[in-house]
Order: C-alpha cells, then structure tokens, then sequence
C-alpha cells in the first residue's frame, strides 16, 4: 500500500497569524489537499513549537511543515518531529542551534522594520509581563502588507497577533532541517525578514530548491500560486522519494 500524502501544516508569521496563509489555504483545499493551520500565542518560542508539535501529533501522519517569518523558526524546533518529511521555509528564519531570531538579524542590514514597533508591556498568566511588539497601524500596510489590496491591509493592519520580544530573543535547540528535506522561498521585496538574510539561511539549510519571488514580505498573498507551486514541487519530490523506499522494501538487496 503507498503512503498517504502528507497533511501541509501551515505556520503562520508574527503579527499576521493564521490569516496570512488564506490565499494559499484556499488554492491548496481546491485541490482536495489536507491542510492545518495551527494557532499560536507567539509569547515563546519553545512554547509555539510544542503546539505545532501536538497539531502533528493529531494529524497521525507524514506532514510537509512550512513555516512563514517567525513561523520558520517554529517549524525549525517543531520540525524534529519523525512524522515531518521535508521543510518549505517561505521568507522564513530557518535558525541553527543556539540561535535567536534576533542574533540571526542582527548579522544582517534592517529589512525596513525596525522603526515601525511599537512596543507595549503586557501581563500574562504563564509567562509573566513580556514586552509585545507590533507594528504601527499606520504603517502595516506600507511595511508588512506592501502590495496588497489596501482594505485587507487594513484590516491585517487592526488584527495584528502582538508578538513577545522574548519569542524572538529565544535561542532554538534544534535544527530541523539538518535532517529534513528542505526548500525555500524568498520574497526579494521583503521589508520584514532581510532578502539577503533569506538567502543565506536556505544555503546553509542545503535547501533542495529555492524559488525567488519579486513580492512583499506577504508573498503568499501576493504571489500564492508561486508559493503553492513549491509546495506541490515538494510533494513530488518527497513523493519519489517514498517510490525509491517502498521499491527497496519489496525488492530487498540480495
């Protein structure tokens, strides 16, 4: 019997959670695909990958993990798991071991967000006050949401998930795509996550296929059949991969 096709677990990136995949989750269900969305608290980084870890644990079975921005650096904690097959990073910090999001950005020149958080001390019940970080309203759509209708802008501009400093200062413990297939894609208009820093996390990760796009840091909104072209390629690709393993099962060496 042949596997089953791995379920698409989409990480959503800070600020925009669960919304920013819509147009991709859209074309992906259209074509009869399983596809989850998991939610985040985006307060620690270590606590967002255990859920991504659980939502695996309910699919009960292989999964291509993508992860978006911040949701990159989940998938790359997340992504150890043994039911994820392969990695698509979408202008995602795939990090190593003992790297933040923030030593990560800080070898590389400021994409353009940087003077557009705002920061807000905020309580919590598990992880205490944290300092949250958002971008201004006013400049979301210019910055996060560049090339996008305006009134969805808009509307993802006054919807914004805030996102713990301490998610984005904590150091990863594990590097998923050391040991998982990988590919990538980089958003070249990006003022979020640096092109440059894109780039170079993909060589690094050995990515299989790295696809550049001339879209804004929510490529999947403004180029989501590109974007879902990858992750069919992907899937084709693992796809073969799982032909050579069941040939080498049913045909033992002699």
């Amino acid at each position: 019997m042949a596997p089953s096709a791995p379920t698409i677990v989409l990480v959503p990136g800070a600020f925009v959670d669960a919304g920013g995949w819509a147009p991709v989750v859209e074309l992906l269900l259209a074509e009869a695909l399983r596809v989850v969305v998991p939610a985040l608290e985006y307060r620690s980084l270590a606590a967002d990958a255990a859920t991504v870890r659980s939502c695996i644990d309910g699919v009960g079975g292989p999964v291509l993990l993508v992860g978006h921005c911040y949701g990159g650096a989940v998938a790359t904690v997340a992504g150890t798991h043994a039911a994820v097959v392969g990695l698509v990073y979408v202008a995602g910090h795939a990090l190593d071991v003992g790297e933040s999001i923030t030593s990560l950005e800080g070898t590389f020149d400021d994409a353009g967000l940087g003077d557009h958080l705002v920061r807000e001390e905020r309580a919590g019940s598990v992880h205490g006050t944290q300092t949250s970080l958002t971008v201004s309203v006013d400049r979301f759509p210019d910055v996060v949401a560049d090339g996008l209708q305006l009134e969805i802008a808009r509307i993802l501009a006054v919807s914004q998930r805030p996102v713990a400093a301490q998610a984005l200062d904590e150091r990863s413990d594990r590097a998923a795509w050391r040991t998982t297939p990988t590919w990538g894609v980089v958003a070249r208009d990006d003022q979020v996550v640096s092109p440059a820093l894109q780039r170079h996390v993909y060589a690094r990760a050995g990515a299989r296929a790295v696809v550049e796009l001339d879209g804004p840091h929510l490529v999947m909104h403004t180029h989501p059949l590109d974007v879902v072209e990858v992750l069919r390629a992907a899937l084709g690709d693992l796809d073969r991969s799982w032909a050579t393993r069941s040939h080498h099962l049913t045909h033992p060496a002699r």
